[in-house]
């Protein structure tokens, strides 16, 4: 028989042989009932009032403590940003804990709340095949994330060749913002994955050690996928700003062009306004006829521009 609770920040899932108890932002009350009713130590109760910023795995003397982070997405500041998972595993029960709230572990919780009478998704009725279950969750829940930085970088590479280099120097910037910090979540987590691996922990049984080696393949598929995305935005970037450096650069060659034709005619025109008798000064069509002098400067310069392949 399963029961959830909904009442609280607490959601409890009872099984047959252990219980899943679930802490959104965990409080005083929290921590003293953890401590009377699970004797954690000290340590542990400190680091779930505590963020910590590297993942961990480290085992006590009646239960295994573990850190792991996945890359969780803000939609107003458009980033990727870690989300911490305190989680603690005893004979009898996995306890976790995050201050964010995790929409993948919310809707597992709902599931088995409304599957009461059928068989849990995961491999058998231990707290260590729970905990498998929910980190193959987590990290498959990276590849869509993945997908939408992907379709993301084809926005890019189709804004950039359609003349928009401007524009995307904002766009860019941002994605790699947040390919940084998902590689900067991602990549400490084989760590732990490699200790429940390898590790003869007393609460995770033997027989879950192939899958939690499994779950390493899937972190290095998404760490390639990264690396992957990286590469290409790097690449991008380096195009963006080629072509904007291009553009800049036929922008200042046609003002200096248009500067060079302007000299010889301004050096003219001050000529021309000198206070002494100037050649053509009185004659009935003047303006005209140093209009035309100008005219004919102008197109000389352009000639030996164009003779120099300046233009």
């Amino acid at each position: 028989m399963r029961e959830f609770d909904l009442a609280s920040n607490m959601q409890e899932v009872k099984f047959k042989n252990f219980s899943w108890i679930d802490f959104r932002k965990v409080g005083k009350k929290d921590i003293e009932m953890l401590r009377d009713r699970f004797a954690l130590h000290p340590l542990i109760l400190e680091e779930f009032s505590t963020p910590t910023m590297r993942p961990k795995a480290a085992e006590y003397e009646n239960c295994l403590y573990l850190t792991v982070h996945i890359p969780l997405f803000d939609v107003d500041s458009k980033t990727t940003y870690p989300g911490e998972i305190d989680v603690v595993i005893t004979q009898n029960a996995i306890i976790t804990s995050h201050e964010k709230d995790i929409f993948q572990l919310t809707e597992l919780l709902k599931q088995l709340n409304k599957e009461k009478d059928h068989p849990q998704p995961f491999k058998d009725d231990s707290p260590g095949a729970l905990l498998h279950y929910i980190i193959e969750m987590l990290f498959e829940s990276c590849f869509p994330k993945l997908d939408h930085i992907a379709k993301k970088l084809d926005y890019i590479e189709d804004e950039i060749f359609c003349g928009h280099e401007k524009e995307m120097v904002l766009e860019i910037s941002v994605v790699k913002r947040d390919i940084l910090n998902f590689r900067r979540t991602m990549k400490p987590q084989r760590s732990v994955i490699e200790s429940l691996s390898q590790k003869e922990y007393r609460f995770i049984n033997n027989n879950l050690r192939p899958y939690f080696q499994d779950l390493i393949g899937t972190n290095i598929r998404i760490w390639n996928n990264l690396e992957s995305t990286k590469e290409t935005i790097e690449s991008l970037e380096a195009t963006n700003n080629s072509l904007l450096s291009n553009k800049l650069d036929m922008t200042m060659k046609v003002l200096t062009i248009f500067s060079a034709i302007m000299l010889p005619l301004s050096v003219y025109s001050s000529i021309m306004a000198m206070s002494v008798n100037i050649p053509l000064h009185t004659a009935e069509n003047a303006f005209w006829i140093h209009l035309t002098i100008m005219i004919v400067i102008a197109i000389i310069t352009i000639a030996i521009f164009r003779i120099k392949k300046w233009l």
